[in-house]
């Protein structure tokens, strides 16, 4: 076992000073001594056979102004997705109701925006505030925010903002170019401000490096505090896109990304995200292993497939897992 890995104690404390050297010996550890650290630490920090389950909608469809490379929303690409308008808020609401009568505990909502405008603020706000009066937990991904915006889908009841990294800094470029790396970064700054919990992870499989992905693991690792929610999504390749030819990413690879950002980031919830409708049983078993404890339920995630729900409670029945509740109200 590497040093790093050799003192579980040490490793339980969140600290923002990891180097990418640092990472890269995680990484690349023998797998066995990788994946027992990596469960070592979850069942220290977290409920060992709990997983959170959260449901995504997709609040705005398509014409998305970004050209991010593996987005079917760009309307830079085609792919044959046609744009909508805002969902009207009572389709949301009954969404909504439909995933907490599903299990899910978190409802996020997603937006094809660049960015969140004014005039759709206190629609968003709105669909926040119906769904926090259900007494779910909740969330949205709107893009880029100003100054001020973070506030007010605070006071509406907003708990997590998502806005992804996507990659490593030095490979962001191959990726996306109509938004820089620090874009995200500010956004994160104006979510962390606002005190709003901070949901933040990537995607692999985009065809980048290891060095790459370590990259990415590092960026969301040192960031202080840590990410509450960490979403690791492995690339649904949509055909249209630049980067619909990518091939996926080895199993081993994806679990090794898993446990590294479970022993950098102890306290985060590590989420498997998309990509899980390609993912066996067994190797969902190897990611809970490592340290998921959290995935997206529901037939679809914004615009690609997701297991379905029965699915993935069987699964949860055969590996003796259980999905988390709400609070009791008050």
């Amino acid at each position: 076992m590497t040093t790093l890995l050799n003192d579980i104690d040490r490793l339980l404390q969140a600290r923002s000073d990891w180097t990418r050297a640092e990472a890269a010996e995680i990484y690349r550890a023998p797998f066995n001594d990788l994946v027992f650290a990596a469960q070592s630490v979850h069942r220290r920090c977290h409920a060992a056979n709990q997983v959170q389950t959260s449901q995504l909608l997709s609040i705005k469809t398509g014409g998305c102004a970004e050209d991010c490379g593996y987005c079917s929303q760009s309307a830079h690409f085609d792919t044959g997705l046609s744009a909508s308008k805002l969902m009207p808020l009572d389709e949301v609401l009954v969404a909504a109701e439909r995933a907490k009568a599903g299990g899910a505990t978190r409802f996020c909502m997603g937006a094809a925006w660049r960015s969140l405008k004014p005039r759709d603020e206190e629609k968003v706000c709105a669909m926040i505030s119906g769904v926090k009066a259900m007494g779910m937990e909740t969330c949205v991904t709107l893009g880029m925010l100003d100054d001020g915006q973070a506030e007010k889908l605070r006071d509406a009841g907003l708990d997590y903002y998502n806005h992804n990294l996507d990659t490593a800094p030095e490979d962001y470029g191959r990726v996306i170019s109509t938004r820089t790396y620090q874009d995200r970064l500010d956004t994160l700054a104006q979510v962390r401000g606002a005190g709003i919990h901070v949901c933040t992870g990537g995607i692999v499989g985009m065809g980048e490096s290891e060095d790459a992905r370590i990259g990415l693991l590092t960026e969301l690792a040192i960031m202080s505090p840590q990410p509450e929610s960490v979403p690791i999504n492995h690339l649904v390749a949509v055909p249209g896109t630049p980067l619909g030819d990518s091939k996926p990413l080895d199993g081993i690879d994806f679990v090794r990304t898993i446990a590294t950002a479970r022993i950098m980031m102890p306290k985060s919830f590590v989420r498997l995200s998309a990509g899980r409708e390609e993912m066996s049983r067994e190797l969902h078993a190897l990611c809970f292993l490592a340290g998921a404890n959290s995935i997206f339920v529901g037939e679809e995630l914004l615009t690609t497939p997701n297991p379905d729900q029965h699915d993935d409670m069987a699964m949860f029945k055969a590996l003796g897992l259980q999905a988390s509740t709400l609070p009791a109200a008050e």
